[in-house]
């Protein structure tokens, strides 16, 4: 039988050689989570019939020599907020749950389903997407597996808990607010956070269900246990051929870690230097910058974006329905003074049309920089969040939680500061593991690059993996 901890690549070589069904690959996956379901709480729903039903049908195609595709046969879990036959996506969001259960899959999960994935559960997330830990009034809370008292990261949480305990080879996540990136670097996995408009968002939840609007932002992408996996995935959500690995020797490659407006731990710091470490070690030119744009204009641009995307996207009743279930949207994200501020929030949430327009040429002003920048550079190496995953912490307000950066107590908002780079600037950003920390947590770094410059952006992190060692398995599981 395949191990829980095999790469979605070595369980596709197992099938072909039907060294194992794709039946015993499902029940082994469902058996993990039954094993881990109270310990973790990655997984909120399952359809065991449909994915046996799905499962069947793969080996009996694979037995006649049919074609089959990319992903036959491989189990596969998807974030809760994304639409999935006979699982809507409730994302986290209580009166979602009497939704109509014959929905269509989102489109993403229509492209795994058309490359044969067998699609078996959902994965927790934080009330309508909008924290970085994952829990809610329905399925509860999801636990870190490196260590049960902290968080998976959010929103795309119980995915990423999903894939470090082996529940999952694969997942299909989102971000808006490091959303993909954060949970990977809290779970020890990894992710990409694709250039906006890139891959389909259509089936995702938010926006309510049915709007099937394009959110400014707001993407979706692969996630992983492994770099190789995650170009698997990339490949099948993208629908294009997977790209020939390029050497990194002579790549000019940039390193933020420093700024005065972004709180740094010295674990995160320290997992980024060795990240640089590894791909100076290969070649690349690798050099210390400040910021690549003036920061405080990149946060109040991001601040912005985000509060007007509350204003315009969501009807008042779903508005009034997220205050009064937790103060935890978008408007009540930030505390304390400058780019941090809730006066900013209150005042970009009921945004006029020309203040609105002016932030977009502000933010594009932004992006004109950040394609100068790119000229004379393939890539910035950067943090995730200033620290790594955290205790829990459901107080509220949510405005009103901190952060311990190395002893210093820190507004909980600033978890938006390293992941705005990419975000309000509609980059790529790929985020993998630089090793742990004294007390054994995983410690991610993202390197982001020019627009559309994805497969690019496997080559470094490549690099980085395989100096660093990667993923590795959480004990005691």
């Amino acid at each position: 039988m395949t191990e829980p901890y095999a790469t979605a690549r070595q369980m596709l070589a197992d099938l072909i050689a039907k060294r194992i069904s794709a039946r015993e690959l499902l029940d082994a996956h469902m058996a993990r989570n039954d094993k881990l379901a109270t310990s973790i709480n990655a997984v909120t729903v399952t359809d065991p019939d449909r994915a046996r039903k799905d499962a069947q049908a793969i080996d009996d195609a694979r037995a006649k020599g049919a074609a089959v595709g990319a992903l036959a046969g491989i189990p596969m879990t998807i974030k809760d907020g994304f639409d999935v036959e006979g699982m809507p996506a409730t994302a986290g969001f209580p009166p979602y749950v009497a939704r109509p259960k014959n929905c269509a899959d989102a489109e993403l999960v229509a492209r795994a389903r058309a490359a044969g994935a067998v699609i078996w559960g959902k994965t927790n997330v934080p009330v309508f997407l909008s924290d970085w830990q994952s829990y809610n009034s329905i399925y509860g809370t999801t636990n870190n597996p490196y260590d049960v008292t902290r968080v998976p990261g959010g929103s795309s949480g119980g995915a990423a808990a999903a894939l470090a305990t082996g529940i999952t080879p694969l997942e299909i996540g989102s971000d808006i607010g490091g959303s993909l990136r954060t949970p990977a670097n809290f779970c020890g996995v990894t992710a990409l956070k694709p250039t906006w408009g890139v891959l389909p968002m259509r089936g995702h939840v938010p926006p309510p269900p049915g709007m099937d609007a394009e959110l400014d932002l707001g993407v979706a992408g692969p996630m992983a246990r492994n770099i190789d996996d995650l170009k698997l995935l990339w490949s099948v959500l993208s629908k294009t051929p997977e790209a020939a690995a390029k050497p990194i020797k002579d790549a000019r490659v940039a390193v933020w870690d420093e700024d005065a407006m972004l709180p740094l731990s010295g674990d995160v710091k320290d997992g980024v230097a060795r990240a640089a470490d590894a791909l100076a070690k290969q070649g690349a030119h690798v050099e210390r910058i400040k910021a690549p744009v003036e920061t405080n204009d990149l946060l109040m641009n991001y601040m912005w974006l985000l509060a007007s995307i509350l204003g315009s996207g969501f009807p008042e009743s779903v508005i009034a329905e997220m205050e009064k279930t937790r103060d935890a949207d978008l408007k009540a994200v930030a505390a304390g003074s400058g780019p941090w501020s809730a006066e900013l929030y209150r005042v970009a949430s009921t945004a006029r049309a020309d203040e609105v327009l002016r932030t977009q040429r502000a933010r594009q002003a932004l992006k004109d920089r950040m394609a100068e920048f790119f000229k004379s550079c393939d890539a910035i190496l950067m943090p995730i969040a200033p620290v790594t995953a955290f205790k829990h912490d459901h107080s509220e307000p949510f405005s009103a939680r901190l952060l311990d950066v190395d002893g210093t107590p820190t507004p909980y908002p600033t978890m938006l500061g390293w992941i705005a780079l990419a975000t309000a600037l509609h980059l790529p950003s790929l985020a993998v593991q630089a090793g742990r920390t004294s007390a054994n947590m995983p410690v991610g770094v993202q390197i982001v690059g020019v627009a559309n410059g994805e497969d690019r952006l496997f080559d470094f992190a490549a690099v980085v993996e395989e100096a660093l060692g990667g993923f590795s398995s959480p004990t005691g599981l």
